[in-house]
């Protein structure tokens, strides 16, 4: 167990400085993807700020690629972070296709791998720890914060313009919360009204 967390944060701290000995699209990709998959936690959805900060503005990725690519991951199953693939293989600059796209999904599940396998020894003595459980506490609660901050920029501030975009992110949360549609489909049917309405409009 010792070794798994040991060798997390050898690269946690290895990366970057690796990153700048050996400068490679391949090295930075794989520091900066392995940084935002150790520094998650709560949920997927908390990964899209730090993933927005590492390909957007360096120009592997431009903003409307990435806002499209997290629209098209909520229409499928799975967590989150296979986002990440799409990212990969959307660089702007090789490695990217499949090859970008396994890079970049390999180096964000790493550090969860690394955890879990690390951790598992010592699990039981861990979740009976009244400390620990106080500091997950308030993780759990900055997490919230978090999720507003996702929502609010990237999400938010790149996506609605207008009236229109507000009224069809509210039937689509609708659709989502209490009609219980299944995401892609209400993915597809507001994408479909998207283009509807700027024909019409």
């Amino acid at each position: 167990g010792v070794l798994w967390l040991s060798l997390f944060f050898v690269w946690l701290i290895g990366l970057p400085v690796l990153a700048e000995l050996m400068p490679s699209q391949t090295m930075a990709m794989v520091d900066s993807f392995y940084r935002v998959g150790s520094l998650v936690f709560g949920g997927g959805h908390v990964v899209l700020p730090l993933l927005q900060a590492e390909v957007v503005p360096s120009g592997w990725v431009n903003n409307e690629s990435f806002l499209a690519g997290y629209g098209a991951a909520q229409a499928v199953p799975g967590p989150l972070f296979t986002f990440a693939a799409f990212l990969g293989a959307s660089m702007n600059t090789a490695p990217s296709g499949w090859i970008g796209g396994i890079v970049c999904l390999l180096a964000i599940f790493a550090p969860s791998f690394l955890l879990v396998v690390g951790s598992m020894p010592f699990w039981e003595r861990l979740r009976r720890n009244t400390g620990i459980q106080a500091a997950l506490a308030g993780i759990n609660a900055a997490v919230v914060g978090l999720l507003l901050a996702a929502l609010y920029q990237p999400v938010w501030t790149s996506a609605i313009f207008q009236p229109q975009d507000f009224g069809l992110a509210l039937v689509a949360l609708v659709a989502l919360m209490f009609w219980k549609l299944p995401p892609w489909l209400v993915v597809l049917g507001s994408g479909a009204a998207g283009w509807l309405l700027s024909v019409a409009l």
